[in-house]
């Protein structure tokens, strides 16, 4: 009985304390510069920071270069790695356990470690202050071919088989019968790629200078250089760059549980 009435309070009293940050954000936008860090509603309620962050900061800008190349990144993403997954799941060939093991060996690198070399290679291509250098290197990424792989392996035979009777081969197997039925999981994929390149800060800060190729990230970090105490036009930003996120998540969160749950993924 106890424990009936102290489990939802105690789950109600976490998700106020991880909530409340996110309320005072929300509030704060509104709230005149003198008074962002004073607790309670704001005296005066306001929208002159959020016009001017839209106004007199390029924000609209670090936007669109944001979802250029988060759009880009992620459908140019999928199809290669649902190819790779696919070839991986199905296809017989010598060392494709090897090749497996040493694409998953990449997660245990992070970005930090390999930015350098990253930054040498793609100036040797001629890709700095360029989207083809915000773009390219981000296409690769282990997590979706694992976890397009562990989808393939649940599909049955079956129907690979049948269309193999009608004479496809495989590319058309893999074009007809499992990218269609591929599409939870490639929907929980683009969000998380979205999210992933929408929020990414420290390669497009080293890859490029230009100001006009600026990510949303790299925007707000440089208000907070520029406004060093313009606190009210940070938040405002902050508010207005996570919009997309918010509505992409809520509307793939349904996909994303479902193919979590398929993959076998806890």
């Amino acid at each position: 009985m106890r424990s009936r009435f102290v489990l939802p309070v105690l789950a109600h009293v976490l998700a106020l304390i991880a909530v409340a940050p996110l309320l005072w954000v929300l509030v704060s936008v509104f709230k005149p510069a003198e008074e962002v860090f004073a607790s309670g509603w704001p005296s005066t309620w306001t929208l002159d920071n959020l016009r001017y962050v839209l106004l007199k900061v390029p924000l609209p800008r670090f936007m669109l270069n944001s979802a250029l190349v988060s759009v880009v990144v992620t459908i140019i993403a999928l199809f290669f790695h649902s190819m790779a997954a696919y070839a991986l799941a199905r296809l017989r060939f010598p060392g494709r356990g090897i090749i497996f093991s040493a694409i998953m060996s990449t997660l245990l690198v992070s970005l930090p470690v390999i930015l350098v070399p990253l930054f040498l290679v793609a100036k040797q291509l001629g890709l700095l202050d360029s989207y083809a250098g915000l773009i390219v290197p981000s296409i690769f990424h282990a997590f979706g071919i694992f976890l397009l792989r562990q989808y393939y392996l649940s599909i049955p035979r079956e129907l690979e088989e049948a269309a193999d009777l009608d004479g496809c081969g495989y590319w058309r197997r893999y074009w007809s019968v499992i990218l269609p039925l591929s599409r939870p999981v490639l929907a929980s994929l683009s969000v998380l790629f979205f999210l992933a390149n929408w929020n990414a800060f420290l390669w497009p800060l080293t890859i490029t200078r230009n100001p006009d190729l600026r990510m949303i990230q790299q925007g707000i970090a440089g208000m907070q250089g520029q406004y060093s105490s313009a606190w009210n036009l940070i938040l405002a930003a902050a508010v207005i760059a996570a919009i997309p996120t918010v509505v992409v998540f809520v509307a793939g969160q349904k996909r994303l549980v479902d193919a979590m749950k398929t993959t076998g993924l806890k």
